[in-house]
């Protein structure tokens, strides 16, 4: 599974409006890293992370890899939505997109690629242990705990979400 994560949208969510200087967004980018790649050791993905880099950036596209997680920053006037529109088109229906921006998120739903709000994401990464989570739903299927019985069918959009976020 591909995680593309419009980094800025989720470094952002649930924050209220302040601005950073750059010294304090490069330790919080840091910290975010940190972050998803604990979240990578619990879950063996592949995570990509784009930044914008269209104010003030490099001339060309700028791609590393840091503690498992890549990162993308794209180039001076390219916004980094564009950049996770061509990796949506280039993954295909193995993403999994984690952004609250309405524009990719309907571009992803027209090619069936599942869309995570940022807001959701980040309650998973903050979660105590992904781990322990996933453990404990285990032994509840293998004791027949969990609830049976006709319930109402979910929309497609719906069903691919709760798929994705099952696997995150």
């Amino acid at each position: 599974m591909h995680l593309i994560i419009d980094g800025y949208n989720l470094l952002h969510s649930g924050r209220t409006l302040v601005k950073l200087n750059s010294i304090e967004l490069q330790w919080e980018r840091e910290r975010l890293i940190q972050r998803l790649s604990l979240y990578r050791q619990a879950r063996p993905s592949e995570i990509i992370v784009v930044f914008d880099g269209w104010q003030a950036g490099w001339s060309t596209e700028k791609r590393e890899k840091k503690k498992g997680v890549e990162l993308i920053f794209s180039k001076i006037g390219e916004k980094a939505d564009e950049v996770i529109k061509r990796l949506i088109r280039e993954k295909g229906s193995g993403a999994v997109v984690i952004t609250s921006d309405r524009e990719i998120a309907r571009y992803a739903a027209r090619l069936s690629v599942p869309v995570i709000p940022s807001d959701q994401f980040q309650a998973k990464l903050e979660s105590a242990d992904v781990r322990v989570e996933n453990k404990i739903e285990d032994d509840e299927e293998a004791q027949g705990l969990k609830k049976k019985g006709p319930s109402r069918r979910l929309s497609k959009k719906e069903r691919r979400l709760k798929l994705a976020l099952k696997k995150l």
